[in-house]
């Protein structure tokens, strides 16, 4: 049996990128960003101390060769994170423009994104009007409200009330190639937002915009949320990924959390969603046990990324680390022989940052079911051609098999 999981930690860069100095948020460059060990200097600082304590304990991860692996990618050691590694371990690059969540899995999945995205400018309106009528007229009001980079919980909360009176959608970017709608549930309607966006995303997709983004929220002025119910309307990769691939060999292929919305369905056998990261772990755990011989895994846990790496939390960004490095033992505890576990990231997402976007950066490949393996420097499509490898597949892709 030679099953293969590949798990996402969405954001935790961990430093390095070296062309971290060409990629900004706002008018800071992203050089010197570093998710994953600026969190751990700041928890061993005793500046994490809100529902946790002390230095970042991800022993796990670490064990396997987490920090091996940020030494290798920062030139730096952090605290808590000095295990000699029992796993395979190395630092990823990424040679993709975009610092960004389809660029990240795509290239880890084997295909760079041969274009460069279309990334709306930070001025108000930033939306040209052609677009911003479109969005109206498919929306069936009269205008919409935003038309401006935001952070999405700051919008709503700023907008919400507005948004509750007039029933004009909220519509917002970030510096990655996104068109973000963010709309109530009960007064516009959850599968009249998610409509909306379906039916404009043809028309991103086409000026080479990567995703549209339903963002549903609750709540009275003053205590808004977002709901599980997000939905990424993300254009289709251009060429055959690793999903492809192994769908195409004749294998079973699960989609956890987004990852269907970033492939768009293509090569994707089963997906399964949940409300919460801690949800789909548990379909992690159960593909653990239950995943059929020789199928690939791939899942994506998000709310590094939305919960913690946006709003700058590095608190809760520390608390997830280590929920999730606990939950990681457990699932690494139900593989057996002949099945791969690799644990890497799609970007960064320093909460320690200047500006609320995601950071250029270099990403862990921490793996087990091959033993200690140091393999250094490797390119993000080198974890496609090493799973691929594994699995026995004819199709690697341009990357190079580091098993």
């Amino acid at each position: 049996m030679t099953r293969a999981f590949l798990l996402v930690l969405d954001s935790c860069g961990i430093g390095g990128a070296p062309d971290a100095a060409s990629f900004f948020n706002g008018t800071v460059p992203d050089s010197g960003a570093n998710t994953l060990g600026h969190i751990a200097a700041a928890c061993a600082a005793g500046q994490a101390e809100t529902g946790r304590s002390g230095p970042l304990r991800v022993p796990v991860l670490d064990g396997l060769g987490l920090g091996a692996a940020l030494r290798l990618a920062s030139g730096a050691a952090s605290p808590g994170l000095a295990a000699t590694p029992t796993g395979l371990w190395g630092a990823a690059t990424e040679i993709s423009r975009g610092k960004d969540t389809p660029s990240g899995h795509w290239e880890l999945a084997g295909v760079p994104v041969p274009w460069e995205w279309t990334y709306f400018p930070a001025t108000i309106p930033a939306f040209p009007p052609e677009l911003s009528a479109e969005v109206a007229r498919l929306a069936g009001t009269t205008g919409i409200l935003g038309n401006r980079h935001a952070a999405g919980l700051a919008i709503i909360d700023e907008l919400g009330a507005e948004h509750l009176r007039t029933g004009w959608p909220i519509c917002y970017t970030s510096a990655d190639s996104v068109f973000q709608i963010a709309a109530h549930e009960e007064a516009f309607g959850l599968e009249r937002l998610l409509k909306l966006c379906r039916d404009l995303a043809p028309r991103l997709h086409a000026m080479r915009v990567g995703r549209v983004i339903a963002r549903p929220f609750t709540g009275t002025p003053g205590a808004f949320r977002r709901t599980p119910n997000r939905h990424d309307y993300a254009i289709a990769p251009p060429a055959p990924t690793l999903l492809d691939w192994a769908a195409e060999a004749g294998r079973v292929t699960h989609a956890i959390g987004k990852i269907s919305d970033i492939f768009s369905g293509h090569g994707v056998t089963r997906s399964h969603k949940g409300k919460s990261d801690a949800a789909l772990f548990e379909h992690l755990l159960r593909l653990a046990d239950e995943a059929e011989p020789n199928s690939f895994t791939f899942a994506n846990f998000v709310e590094f990324d939305s919960q913690y790496g946006h709003p700058r939390d590095v608190s809760g960004y520390a608390r997830a680390l280590e929920w999730f490095d606990a939950a990681a033992g457990r699932f690494l505890a139900r593989l057996g022989p002949g099945d791969l576990a690799i644990f890497t990231a799609d970007h960064g997402n320093d909460p320690t940052w200047l500006g609320t976007d995601h950071t250029r950066e270099r990403v862990p490949v921490v793996g087990w079911g091959v033993g200690a393996r140091g393999i250094g420097q490797v390119g993000f499509v080198d974890v496609a051609a090493s799973i691929a490898a594994h699995m026995g597949l004819a199709q690697t892709g341009p990357g190079r098999s580091f098993l």
